[in-house]
């Protein structure tokens, strides 16, 4: 996405009411729980657990409940197995969407990825079937207040990031996925405080939708994902969500 659309999905998500934010903090602790039994709990060794609690500040996640749900997965008070499961399918009008999943029950996770696909329009299809239309990149937001374009170029550039897109709301930030940690860090070293940090399955090319009533089934079909505990993210090649025309 640009700059601009994406900025505008950060500050939906941060504007959310007190049960859609729980619901966030609950996908953010199941992601870290995972995290912690597959590479321990010190973030010093745990690269990936690094990443994750920065995600989690960004949501603005308390640190007593980052706290908490490190302490319990790493004494074996999580009892849940979760396995990571991806879906690929495509919504109205052919956008391409990807659904990331953290679940206990494929059974489960399957039946309802696909009705909400079904119930909007969308049809569910193979792994493979829309992956190659995206890549994957580290994308880092910073939200513009005042920041000099130039310095931010060679800071961002310094810290080893491949590309950056600056704007008068935000400025978007790209790496490989590899220097994604790397990048993050050396650009918190300089101050930097991220809206968003993550990496993501960025599109190559956008579909449109036309019709406002295919327009509507689309946002519904999101909307339905989101709310679901086992999914996790959702990536898509919609060219003008809803979301990002107010």
């Amino acid at each position: 996405m640009s700059g601009h659309s994406k900025w505008s999905t950060i500050k939906r998500k941060k504007g959310a009411n007190d049960a859609a934010r729980a619901k966030i903090f609950t996908k953010i602790g199941r992601e870290m729980s995972v995290c912690v039994k597959e590479g321990g709990p010190d973030p010093a060794s745990n690269g990936k657990l690094r990443d994750l609690i920065a995600k989690a500040k960004q949501n603005n996640v308390p640190n007593d409940n980052i706290e908490r749900i490190i302490k319990k997965a790493a004494g074996g008070g999580d009892k849940n197995e979760y396995e990571e499961v991806v879906y690929e399918g495509y919504g109205p009008s052919g956008v391409a969407v990807i659904v990331e999943c953290l679940t206990d029950n494929r059974n489960r996770t399957a039946g309802d990825v696909r009705h909400y696909f079904d119930k909007f329009g969308g049809n569910l299809g193979q792994v493979g079937c829309v992956s190659f239309l995206f890549t994957k990149k580290g994308v880092l937001i910073i939200e513009n207040e005042g920041l000099d374009e130039e310095k931010v170029m060679d800071d961002v550039m310094t810290a080893g990031a491949d590309d950056f897109n600056f704007t008068d709301e935000a400025v978007e930030i790209t790496t490989s996925p590899d220097s994604f940690s790397q990048v993050r860090e050396a650009l918190e070293e300089m101050g930097y405080v991220f809206a968003s940090a993550q990496v993501e399955q960025v599109p190559s090319t956008y579909t449109a939708i036309p019709d406002e009533d295919l327009r509507v089934k689309m946002s519904r079909l999101l909307e339905n994902l989101e709310d679901s505990d086992d999914v996790q993210e959702i990536w898509h090649n919609w060219e003008n969500p809803i979301e990002d025309e107010e």
